[in-house]
């Protein structure tokens, strides 16, 4: 079960401060199963962000603020 933990606007404050950083992405695809890459947050709108890899990485790259307040993605700033 996928708990919310959090508040919604502390998620949108979290991923506007990230906005045109380099960021490390970290997405839970399910069954114990993730796909890590590196990106920059590009965009960012009413109900969702998008984010632009800087590597090879080919799956799903805009992404919902439920989402990361479901855990399902995972947002760090890269050094």
């Amino acid at each position: 079960m996928i708990k919310a933990c959090g508040n919604l606007n502390d998620v949108k404050q979290k991923v506007n401060s990230l906005l045109g950083y380099k960021v490390a992405v970290k997405v839970n695809l399910g069954r114990n199963k993730y796909a890590k890459f590196l990106g920059r947050v590009t965009a960012v709108y009413p109900s969702l962000f998008r984010i632009s890899p800087l590597g090879d990485y080919t799956g799903k790259t805009t992404y919902s603020f439920q989402e990361m307040l479901c855990g399902t993605i995972f947002l760090s700033k890269a050094e």
